[in-house]
């Protein structure tokens, strides 16, 4: 991949979602498990299912892959029908459930990922899509992990 916005969204993308590489960072703590998957992997499902302003954890994660697999439906060309109400009406989730939620957040990141690495240039299109994908995910990112310290469940 010789496209420098394309290696950037990818080396960001892969911060939030797997954490930072070699205890260096862009925007997350440089250390190991600071990425959204090594976030959730400390949250229970009891814990995903405790609303905290609102929400809960379960369905900000909900929310972060359904935003994925839309982005990712653009970026293949289709025009997706789209519920985002859906994803934040989630409340409470069992073991099994919230593994699911989690298997299936990391299967959009993967295709997304791929996505990337098959693009040889941008159009503006793909280029705020990219963009907007890497915002949307950081902010989900911040707000999971804000809201597993504000209900202060001991890791």
């Amino acid at each position: 991949m010789d496209n420098p916005m394309l290696v950037a969204v990818r080396t960001l993308l892969k911060e939030t979602y797997e954490g930072p590489e070699e205890n260096a960072s862009w925007y997350t703590e440089a250390k190991p498990g600071s990425g959204l998957f090594g976030t959730l992997e400390k949250i229970s499902a009891e814990a995903a299912s405790i609303p905290v302003n609102g929400t809960t954890i379960a369905a900000q994660t909900d929310h972060t892959r359904y935003y994925l697999w839309v982005a990712n439906s653009y970026l293949n060309g289709e025009e997706p029908s789209k519920d985002w109400g859906a994803s934040w009406k989630i409340t409470n989730v069992d073991k099994i459930t919230w593994a699911q939620y989690i298997d299936e957040l990391q299967q959009e990141y993967t295709t997304l990922l791929k996505k990337i690495d098959s693009l040889d240039s941008l159009d503006e299109q793909t280029s705020n899509g990219l963009l907007g994908a890497l915002a949307h995910s950081a902010y989900h990112l911040g707000s999971v992990r804000q809201m597993f310290k504000a209900i202060d469940v001991p890791s």
